[in-house]
């Protein structure tokens, strides 16, 4: 049974960094994208940004780009959200989602899995 299981999230001043971790088991995931996506109360999931794990190529959304960066440790099976210069707007339950494929789909549901989520607060 594959499982993803999030944490680092909080609470942080606006401008400020954090860091999520997402760690994946039950799988091999030589071939899995990765995917970060989040969640605004009463807003539809919207994608943050994912990675291919063969190849490591990086997409992100407009919206975070320059801000956030994603990249994984493949020996621990694990993928990174680093996020900097943090904004009120960013404010949202963050979800780690995997795909088995090489491919970057743009919608949570696509995915094959996801995490329960964490939840990231930006203070102004």
């Amino acid at each position: 049974q594959v499982q993803l299981v999030e944490s680092g999230g909080g609470v942080v001043q606006a401008g400020g960094s954090m860091r999520l971790s997402c760690v994946a088991s039950g799988g091999s995931f030589g071939w899995w994208t990765m995917g970060w996506f989040r969640q605004a109360p009463g807003k539809e999931a919207e994608f943050v940004a994912a990675i291919t794990w063969h190849t490591a190529r990086a997409s992100y959304a407009d919206s975070v780009k320059d801000r956030f960066t994603i990249y994984r440790v493949n020996a621990k099976d694990t993928v990174y959200l680093q996020m900097t210069n943090l904004k009120p707007e960013d404010t949202a339950v963050y979800y780690c989602a995997a795909d088995w494929s090489d491919t970057v789909p743009p919608l949570i549901d696509e995915y094959d899995y996801r995490g329960q989520g964490t939840q990231v607060t930006v203070s102004s």
